[in-house]
C-alpha cells in the first residue's frame, strides 16, 4: 500500500486519519467465517480430535441466519498514512467482531453504533468510531446461496434428532474445557428470534428464510479512526451519514463532500481549544483539553457509574490499580467500550500497562488463557447464565458482569483508602447531575436531534450552509463582537419568545455575521438537544475524573521524596534499570497511614507505578511525559494552597477543590467556538457515479477521496511548524532523544511481561502465530518468577545485613505479605495457563485435588500409607518426637480441615503458604508434576507445565526460597485449631522419667496460650537414639487456636507422692501442621528440697533448625529469630554453684551491653517487625541471665549445712534488714524518694514471695528483675542493696556488687529503658498481686 501524495504530511493533526465501509462483498459472495473456523481448529486440537478433520466453518447444524460470515473492508480511504498504517485484518475484525449478520424483515433492523480502538506495539492507541445499520440484499446469487443453505440446514434437522444448539451448548460440565461456555456465550446475540420461545428459538423453521416470501437484509459498517477519542463528533458524523442515505430526499451536497471534509479539511483542535464542523445536516463540536488540564477523555463516565453503581465502580477501580485479571461481560460493544475506557481514564497519572482489549472478537476467546494481567470485554449472548461460563483462570479474576450491574472479586482484596468519604463525595456528584449511585440503571440512548427532512427542510438547511459558505474558516473578530451584541439584543429576545409560541422552527442565530439578518436562535444559548447532552456528559466526565485525580494528588503528594536517582545519564540507567531501585517503598510507606497501607502497599508493585516512577526519573534528561507534567503541577499546586509538613501523614480525607473550575473551562470553550473548518463543498467528480439510491449506502468515488488538498488551507498554515512540534510529541509517547534500539531493548526487559503485548495481533492469527505467543507467555511467567523470587531473597537478606549483627532478619510484616500474596497470584496465572480441565475457581487447587485422588486410590490398592513425595523429617532433638510425615497429601489435608477456609482460591493460597513456612514447595511442586500422565490431561500441548526446561528452572527458582524463613501459614492463619505435641525430656543419665507427682504444662505464643493442661500420671514413651540407647520421656498431644511464634513454656508438678523429685533436660513442642519445633531448655531440679525448690519453672523457647542431610542440601539457613549468634551463651546455675568456668569481669558488662543493646533495638523496630520482647528480657543472652552474673560475681556460695544459698536469700535477707531498719526509725532521717524506694522493694519482693505459685528462689529473682524493669525502679533498687550491710557477709570484697563504680555503670546503663514501655507476658506476672 503506498501513501497518499498529499494525504501523509499533515495527518498528525487531521481530525481523522481513515473512513472506512465493512460489508458483504457481492462478487466474491457468501463465505464462512475464516476466524470461525479457525475457532473450530483450536477446539478440535484441545479435544484431541484431528484439526484436519474438522470442515472449516461448515456447519450445517444452525440456521444460515444465525451463522457468522466472512465481513469484508469494501473500501478505505485514503490508502494508507505513515504514522498510521491502515491495518485491514484488525479494522475488519473490529468494526465487525462477529462478521457479517443477516436478518429479515421479521428482525429488528435497528441501526447500532460502537467503538473500538488499535493498541499499537509503542502503546500509543488508534480509535475506531463504526455506525451498523442493514441494507437490503439486492443479489439474486446471494439470496439463492441462502435458500439453498436453509434448505441444506432443514434437510440436516429431519435427518439427525432435533436438538437446540442453544440448549446443549449452554450445558458444561465442571471438567468440560473452559471454551467450551464461552463459545455459546459468544454466539450470535442481537437477532430478536433468537428470544423467541420454543423451535423459532432455535433457528428451526419458524425463523428460516424462504426467498420468495421473505425480504433479505445484511449488515453494513460505515467507521472513522481518528487518532484521539472524539467519541461524540463522530457518533454525530456517523449517524448524520447513514440518515441521509435512508432519507426520502437526497443530502444536499453528496456523501463524498462530507468523507472528503473530515478526512482533510477538519483540523484536530490544538490543546485547550474548541471546534465546530459541518456534518450532512447539522453543525459537530468538539473541544480538547488544554496543557494543564486532565488528558481528552470522550466517553460518558456517567454511563458507566449508572451501570455498574458507585460501590461496584470503586472496587473494580481498585482491581484495575492492582493489575488483577479484569473481564468485562456485556451483550452490547459499546457498553463494554465505555465501562473500559471509562475505567482506564480514572487511572491518571497511571497507565494500564498490560494487555488491553476492550472488545475481544470471538476469534480470540483463547486469548483469556493469558497468564498475565489483562483488561479485556467479552460479548455476551443472551440469558446466558453466569455459572455455565466456564473462565481459564478465575483466583485472581475480577468478573464484572455489566448487564445485570454485578462484580465478581478475587479474594484476598483489599480496600481503596478512605473508600466511604471517596463514594460519598462521588455520589455527590452524581447527585448533582439528577444519576442514580446506586447503579443497575441502563443509560438512555444518545440525544439526536431530530432533523426534518422534508423538501422545504432541506432546502433551507443548505440556503443556510450555503450563507455560512462565504466564512469557510474562522469567524473573524469583529463578526464574534455583533455576535454577542446581537445575543443580548432585547428585540430578538423578544422575537425568539414569540417564534417559541407560535411553535414556528427557527434556523440558528450563529448565521447572524457581519449584518446577515438574524435566522433565530433555540432557547439553550444557540444549542441542540444533543449539544446539551454532550456538554453536560463532558462536565459530568470531567467532575467525576477530578475526584479521582484529586485521591491520587493527596496519596502521593510526596512521592518525589522517595524517588531514588542516582545514575549519571539516561543510557548508564536504561543499561541498569533491572538491578536498580527507583523508589524507597519501606520509607514511602512507613510515612502513610495505618489503614492505606494494605492497598499501598500492594499497589507501589505494580508495573503501572514502576513506569510512573521511570518516567519521573527520565524527566531529568528528556521533556517530561504530559501526564506526569500535569500531575507534578497539581501537587505544585497544593502545596501552594496547602502547607504543610510532608512528613506529616493524615488519613483525613481532603475533598476535590478544582470541580467548579474544570466545568467552566468545558462550558467555555464549548460556549465560544475557537475555530471553525471549512465547509464540505462540492467536489471535482465525475458526472453519474454516486448517484443517490434511498436505503443504499452508495459506492463512493475512491479517485476524490484518495488524497487530500495541497497544503495550502488556512488551517494548516495556523498550525505551523512550531505548533507542530510541539503537538507531535503529544501523540507519539516515544521518549526524545533515545536510541531506538536501547529503547526497544529497555521496553522488552526491564519491564516486566504484558508491556509488548498490550493487544493480541488481529491480523495474523494462524496456529504458528498462536504458539508464538504462547512461547512469549512462557517465557514471561519464568522472567517473572525470577524477577518475584529474588526480590523476595533480597528483601529477607538485605534487611538481615543491616541489623547490625541482630540475627532477626525481618521484613516488615506487611511488605512480606504482599510479595508472598503476588507470588500465590503467579502460581495461579502459571498453573491456569494452557489449562483444559478444571475443577472450581482455582487452577491449582483442582490440579492438587486430582492428584489427591489419585494417591489415595494408589493407597487403597496398596494398603499401605501414602509413599509417594512422602519424607519424614528429623530434626536437632528428635528423641521423644515421633518423625513427621511431610507429603503434598498430608499437607493438603491439614487446609481442608481448617473449616475457617471456604474457597478454593483460599485453600491453594493457604497450601501454598504452609508448603512456604515448611521449607517444601519446591519440592512439594516437582512432586505434583511428576505425575507426567496427570499433567498431560490436564494442560495443552503449549502450557508452561509441558515446557521441561522452563519448568526446571522455575523449581529451583522456588527452591532458592528456602535459604530463608517464614511464617507466612502461621502470622496470617491466627484463628485456626493447631495440634501441638510437648515431649518432657528427663536427664539421660539419672533417666528418671517415673515421678508419681502430677505434671502439668502450659505453652505461651505470641498469639496467646494454650491454658494449663494436665499430662495423664507416667505417659511413657521409649525411644532409641541413633545408637540404639533407650530413653523414656512423657509425651503428650494437644489441639489449641494458633498461638503463633511460641515463646515460653510453664512446666510444673503438684509435688505427690514419693517419687515427687523430677530432674528434666528440656521440654519440646512441635507445631504438628508447620512442622516448626521449640526447644526450651530446663537443666533443672522441680521438687521441694532439692535445687532451689521449685515446684514450676517458666521455660524460655528457641526455635529448633533442622539439621538432617535434605536440609544441608537445601542450602544455608537464616539464624533463628530468637538468638543472638554474638551472645555468650548463658552461664547454668549449676556450673556457678561450683561446676564449670566462671565468667570474668568484663565478659559480664559484655554480656549486659549486649542484652541493653538489644532490648534497644527491639523498640527501634517498626511494631510489626519486632520479635518476642520475653526472650530477650529472660531468654538465652537476656537481660535476666546478664543481671544474675552481674549479682552472682564473688557471692559467697560456701554450703552452709549442705544448704545452696541463692541471690534471692540475699535479697530476702536484705529486705528484712530494710523493714527492720524503718521499724526503729533508722530510715527516717533519709530522703523521701530513698524511703519510697526502700518501700518499692520490699512490697515487690513481699508480693513475690506470697505468690501462690512454686516458681523457686532463681524464678523469683527472675520476676523481680522483669518487674523492676517494666516499673523503672531497678536502677533506683541498687543503691539500696549496694548499702545494706548484709552485703559484707554474703560478698567477697571483689564483688562487682561492691565495685562502685561497676555499679554506678550498671545503673546508667539500666536507666536507658526508662524511655520504653515494657510489657512483661501473663505467664511470667501471673500470681503476682501488686
Amino acid at each position: 500500500m503506498s501513501a497518499g501524495p498529499a494525504g501523509s504530511g499533515s495527518a498528525p493533526h487531521r481530525f481523522a486519519h481513515y473512513f472506512v465501509i465493512c460489508g458483504l462483498d457481492n462478487e466474491t459472495g457468501l463465505e464462512p467465517d475464516a476466524l470461525a473456523a479457525l475457532y473450530q481448529w483450536l477446539e478440535a486440537d484441545r479435544q484431541g480430535r484431528e484439526p484436519e478433520a474438522v470442515a472449516a466453518g461448515e456447519n450445517f447444524d444452525q440456521s444460515p441466519l444465525k451463522r457468522t460470515f466472512k465481513s469484508k473492508v469494501l473500501a478505505h480511504y485514503p490508502q494508507n498514512i505513515e504514522c498510521n498504517p491502515f491495518d485491514q485484518d484488525a479494522v475488519n475484525m473490529l468494526c465487525m467482531p462477529k462478521g457479517l449478520s443477516f436478518r429479515t424483515q421479521r428482525d429488528s433492523l435497528a441501526p447500532r453504533f460502537h467503538s473500538f480502538l488499535i493498541t499499537r506495539e509503542d502503546g500509543s492507541r488508534t480509535y475506531g468510531f463504526v455506525h451498523t445499520f442493514y441494507e437490503e440484499v439486492t443479489s439474486a446469487q446471494i439470496r439463492s446461496a441462502m435458500q439453498t443453505l436453509h434448505q441444506m440446514h432443514q434437510a440436516e434437522q429431519h435427518t439427525s434428532p432435533h436438538t437446540c444448539p442453544s440448549a446443549s451448548s449452554s450445558s458444561s460440565s465442571s471438567s468440560s474445557s473452559s471454551m467450551d461456555s464461552l463459545a455459546s456465550s459468544s454466539d450470535e446475540a442481537e437477532s430478536p428470534s433468537s428470544q423467541a420461545g420454543g423451535r423459532r428459538g432455535c433457528g428451526c423453521s419458524g425463523s428460516g428464510y424462504d426467498a420468495e416470501r421473505d425480504t433479505l437484509y445484511v449488515s453494513k459498517s460505515i467507521c472513522i479512526i481518528t487518532p484521539m477519542p472524539f467519541m461524540h463528533a463522530c457518533r454525530r458524523f456517523l449517524t448524520q451519514l447513514q440518515k441521509a442515505v435512508v432519507s426520502q430526499q437526497p443530502p444536499p451536497l453528496p456523501l463524498e463532500s462530507y468523507v472528503y471534509n473530515v478526512l482533510y479539511e477538519v483540523p484536530l483542535p490544538p490543546p485547550g481549544r474548541s471546534l465546530k464542523f459541518h456534518g450532512v445536516y447539522e453543525p459537530i463540536l468538539c473541544q480538547r483539553p488544554g496543557p494543564s488540564e486532565l488528558p481528552l477523555a470522550d466517553f460518558p463516565l456517567g454511563d458507566a457509574f449508572q451501570l455498574l453503581g458507585v460501590e461496584n465502580l470503586v472496587q473494580l477501580f481498585t482491581c484495575v490499580l492492582l493489575e488483577m485479571q479484569v473481564l468485562l461481560y456485556s451483550q452490547d460493544y459499546q457498553r463494554l467500550m465505555v465501562v473500559a475506557e471509562g475505567i482506564t481514564t480514572l487511572l491518571f497519572p497511571f497507565q494500564w500497562q498490560h494487555v488491553y482489549v476492550p472488545i475481544l472478537p470471538a476469534s480470540l476467546l483463547h486469548f483469556l488463557d493469558a497468564p498475565v494481567p489483562y483488561l479485556m470485554g467479552l460479548q455476551s449472548k443472551e440469558g446466558t447464565d453466569r455459572s455455565k461460563l466456564e473462565l481459564p483462570q478465575e483466583a485472581n479474576l475480577c468478573f464484572v458482569d455489566i448487564d445485570n450491574h454485578c462484580i465478581e472479586l478475587p479474594e484476598d482484596f483489599p480496600q481503596f483508602p478512605n473508600k466511604t468519604e471517596f463514594i460519598q463525595e462521588l455520589t455527590e456528584v452524581l447527585l448533582h447531575y439528577g444519576l442514580s449511585p446506586a447503579g443497575g440503571v441502563a443509560p438512555p440512548p444518545p440525544t439526536t436531534t431530530q432533523t426534518c427532512v422534508t423538501g422545504t427542510g432541506l432546502k433551507s438547511t443548505a440556503l443556510k450552509e450555503l450563507v455560512d459558505d462565504g466564512r469557510n474558516g474562522n469567524l473573524p473578530g469583529e463578526a464574534l463582537d455583533v455576535l454577542e451584541l446581537l445575543q443580548g439584543n432585547p428585540t430578538l429576545e423578544r422575537l425568539q419568545a414569540l417564534a417559541k409560541r407560535t411553535g414556528v422552527k427557527v434556523a440558528r442565530l450563529e448565521a447572524l455575521v457581519a449584518g446577515q439578518k438574524a435566522l433565530g436562535e433555540d432557547s439553550t444559548g444557540g444549542r441542540t438537544g444533543a449539544e446539551e447532552e454532550e456538554l453536560r456528559n463532558a462536565k459530568i466526565n470531567v467532575q467525576l475524573r477530578e475526584v479521582f485525580a484529586a485521591r491520587f494528588a493527596t496519596m502521593f503528594a510526596d512521592y518525589e521524596a522517595f524517588v531514588i536517582q542516582n545514575s549519571p545519564d539516561l543510557e548508564s540507567w536504561l543499561t541498569n534499570r533491572e538491578q536498580m531501585h527507583n523508589f524507597d517503598k519501606a520509607s514511602f510507606l512507613s510515612d502513610q497511614p495505618e489503614p492505606f497501607l494494605p492497598f499501598l502497599s500492594r499497589f507501589i508493585e505494580t508495573q503501572m507505578f514502576a513506569t510512573f516512577i521511570d518516567n519521573k526519573i527520565m524527566s531529568q534528561w528528556e521533556e517530561k511525559e504530559p501526564l506526569l507534567r500535569v500531575f507534578d503541577g497539581r501537587i505544585e499546586k497544593a502545596r501552594l494552597y496547602n502547607v504543610r509538613a510532608p512528613s506529616l501523614r493524615s488519613s483525613v480525607y481532603q475533598k476535590c477543590t478544582f470541580l467548579k473550575e474544570s466545568a467552566q473551562a468545558i462550558e467555555q470553550r464549548l460556549m465560544k467556538i475557537d475555530h471553525t473548518a471549512i465547509h464540505p463543498h462540492l467536489l471535482d467528480m465525475k458526472i453519474g457515479q454516486g448517484k443517490y439510491q434511498q436505503g443504499f449506502f452508495p459506492k463512493l468515488q475512491a479517485d476524490v477521496l484518495a488524497s487530500g488538498p495541497t497544503n495550502n488551507n488556512r488551517w494548516s498554515n495556523r498550525t505551523g511548524p512550531a505548533q507542530r512540534r510541539r503537538e507531535w510529541p503529544r501523540q507519539q509517547p516515544d521518549h526524545l532523544g533515545l536510541d531506538n534500539d536501547l529503547k526497544e531493548k529497555y521496553m522488552q526487559e526491564a519491564r516486566s511481561l504484558g508491556k509488548n503485548l498490550r493487544q493480541p495481533k488481529l491480523s495474523d492469527l494462524s496456529p504458528a502465530v498462536i504458539a508464538q505467543t504462547n512461547w512469549k507467555f512462557v517465557e514471561g511467567l519464568l522472567k517473572e518468577c525470577r524477577m518475584k523470587t529474588k526480590r523476595m531473597l533480597v528483601e529477607k537478606m538485605g534487611r538481615e545485613a543491616v541489623e547490625m549483627g541482630h540475627g532477626e532478619a525481618n521484613i516488615t510484616g506487611l511488605e512480606e505479605n504482599t510479595l508472598i500474596a503476588s507470588l500465590c497470584d503467579l502460581l495461579e496465572r502459571i498453573w491456569s495457563h494452557g489449562l483444559q480441565v478444571k475443577q472450581g475457581k482455582s487452577a491449582l487447587w483442582s490440579h492438587l485435588m486430582h492428584y489427591q485422588a489419585r494417591e489415595e486410590l494408589t493407597e487403597q490398592q496398596a494398603e499401605s500409607p501414602v509413599s509417594t513425595g512422602q519424607d519424614r523429617r528429623k530434626s536437632e532433638s528428635s528423641i521423644g518426637l515421633p518423625a513427621l510425615r511431610v507429603s503434598v497429601v498430608q499437607d493438603m489435608r491439614h487446609i481442608q480441615n481448617m473449616g475457617e477456609i471456604k474457597t478454593d482460591v483460599g485453600r491453594a493460597r493457604a497450601w501454598i503458604r504452609l508448603s512456604l513456612e515448611k521449607k517444601v514447595l519446591s519440592q512439594h511442586l516437582k512432586q505434583l508434576l511428576s505425575n507426567q500422565a496427570l499433567t498431560k490431561k490436564l494442560y495443552k500441548r503449549y502450557a508452561f507445565l509441558r515446557c521441561e526446561e522452563e519448568k526446571e528452572q522455575f523449581l529451583f527458582h522456588l527452591l532458592s526460597l528456602n535459604t530463608v524463613d517464614y511464617f507466612c501459614f502461621t502470622s496470617v492463619f491466627t484463628t485456626i485449631m493447631i495440634p501441638y505435641r510437648a515431649v518432657i525430656i528427663p536427664i539421660k543419665k539419672l533417666s528418671n522419667a517415673m515421678t508419681t507427682s502430677n505434671p502439668w504444662v502450659c505453652v505461651s505464643g505470641e498469639l496467646g496460650d494454650s491454658g494449663i493442661m494436665q499430662i495423664p500420671k507416667n505417659v511413657l514413651e521409649m525411644t532409641f537414639d541413633s545408637a540404639f540407647r533407650p530413653h523414656t520421656h512423657i509425651s503428650a498431644l494437644f489441639k489449641c487456636q494458633n498461638l503463633g511464634k511460641l515463646t515460653t513454656v510453664q512446666l510444673g508438678h503438684d509435688n505427690a507422692g514419693l517419687l515427687a523429685k523430677w530432674l528434666v533436660d528440656c521440654v519440646m513442642v512441635r507445631n504438628e501442621i508447620t512442622g516448626h519445633t521449640y526447644k526450651f531448655p530446663c537443666g533443672r531440679w522441680l521438687g521441694k528440697g532439692v535445687d532451689d525448690g521449685s515446684l514450676e519453672r517458666i521455660l524460655i523457647g528457641e526455635l529448633v533448625v533442622p539439621c538432617s542431610d535434605e536440609e544441608v542440601v537445601r542450602g544455608s539457613k537464616t539464624p533463628p529469630p530468637q538468638r543472638s549468634p554474638s551472645q555468650l551463651r548463658r552461664i547454668s546455675i549449676t556450673s556457678i554453684t561450683g561446676r564449670g568456668n566462671k565468667p570474668t569481669t568484663d565478659q559480664i558488662q559484655d554480656a549486659i551491653s549486649e542484652a541493653i543493646n538489644n532490648i534497644l533495638k527491639h523498640f527501634h523496630k517498626p511494631e510489626k517487625e519486632r520479635g518476642s520482647l520475653t526472650v530477650l528480657l529472660c531468654g538465652e543472652g537476656g537481660l535476666v541471665g546478664a543481671v544474675e552474673q552481674f549479682f552472682y560475681h564473688g557471692f559467697r556460695t560456701a554450703r552452709l549445712f549442705q544448704k545452696n544459698i541463692f541471690v534471692w536469700d540475699f535479697i530476702e535477707r536484705s529486705v528484712v534488714y530494710m523493714e527492720s531498719a524503718d521499724q526503729m526509725g533508722d530510715l527516717q532521717e533519709t530522703p523521701e524518694p530513698f524511703g519510697l524506694t526502700c518501700d518499692s522493694l520490699c512490697r515487690y519482693a513481699n508480693a513475690i514471695n506470697n505468690t501462690s505459685r512454686n516458681i523457686g528462689k532463681d524464678g523469683k529473682f527472675q520476676l523481680l528483675i522483669c518487674l523492676g524493669a517494666r516499673d523503672r525502679l531497678l536502677s533506683n533498687w541498687l543503691p539500696l542493696l549496694v548499702d545494706c550491710p548484709i552485703i559484707t557477709r554474703m560478698y567477697e570484697d571483689s564483688a562487682l556488687l561492691r565495685d562502685r563504680v561497676a555499679v554506678n555503670s550498671l545503673i546508667g546503663i539500666l536507666q536507658s529503658l526508662h524511655d520504653f514501655p515494657i510489657t512483661l507476658e501473663t505467664s511470667l506476672t501471673k500470681g503476682v498481686d501488686l
